[in-house]
């Protein structure tokens, strides 16, 4: 990136005096101030080409009957992640990352895992798989909702809430707080921050327990074994603090 500085210099010398600049030197100024910007502009873009170059990966999406799959595909997209939303066993297991979302009932959706043989690839994936709200609970070993037997990549159970007084409205829904976060998926800077919720059921804390919240009483927020994590909360609704969760997810 150079710039013919002698020639900026000696134009720029030529009106440096008290007398005012004439049309053509003015016009000398500009074609050189022109010519460094486009030689900086060319740069930044093959800089920017790089970076792209360097940081492509291949993201995906688990696509079955969930109810959030696009709202995780567009906040990737914020991201700058370009994710593809697939059932292909072939793109899954070549995937730099997978994300195992879900908005919906654990008995029907995973007879729909089993009746398209996801449930068998699911535990058999080996890169970072990240669960999300019901993703995160079928991937532990049983729920209460509909008596379903799930995944069983976490051995522990997942659980209905019960009120224990007026105040306690069931479905968990709103932003409360994460504690208690460890390395993975969080850093120390997002220990108490808020996240979003919505959710009728949880996981005990266990030995997997990442991250904690507690409503109505303490329970997992976060899980992690091994190439596994997952998070009960929408990261890809909560906000910036999501986007850094999703970010450290995509790190990994």
């Amino acid at each position: 990136m150079s710039l013919n500085r002698q020639g900026f210099e000696k134009t720029t010398q030529q009106i440096s005096n008290d007398k005012p600049a004439s049309l053509s030197q003015i016009t000398s100024i500009l074609q050189l101030f022109i010519k460094h910007i486009s030689i900086c502009h060319g740069n930044l873009l093959v800089l920017q080409l790089n970076i792209k170059k360097e940081t492509t990966m291949d993201v995906a999406i688990i696509k079955y009957n969930a109810g959030n799959i696009y709202s995780v595909s567009y906040a990737l997209k914020r991201l700058g992640v370009e994710a593809m939303i697939t059932a292909d066993p072939e793109l899954l297991c070549k995937a730099d990352k997978v994300i195992f979302p879900g908005v919906g009932e654990a008995q029907t959706t995973m007879e729909y895992l089993k009746e398209h043989k996801l449930d068998v690839l699911i535990k058999e994936l080996k890169q970072p798989v990240l669960g999300i709200c019901l993703g995160m609970q079928l991937m532990c070993r049983h729920s209460e909702e509909g008596d379903s037997d799930c995944l069983g990549i976490f051995d522990t159970e997942v659980k209905r809430f019960i009120p224990q007084q007026h105040a306690d409205k069931v479905p968990h829904m709103g932003w409360n707080t994460i504690t208690n976060v460890k390395d993975g998926l969080f850093d120390k800077q997002l220990e108490n921050k808020f996240v979003y919720f919505v959710h009728s059921y949880y996981v005990p804390v266990n030995e997997y327990t990442a991250a904690t919240t507690e409503y109505i009483l303490p329970f997992s927020a976060s899980l992690h074994k091994d190439n596994f994590y997952a998070t009960q909360f929408h990261p890809e609704k909560s906000g910036s603090i999501g986007e850094i969760i999703l970010s450290n997810f995509l790190k990994l």
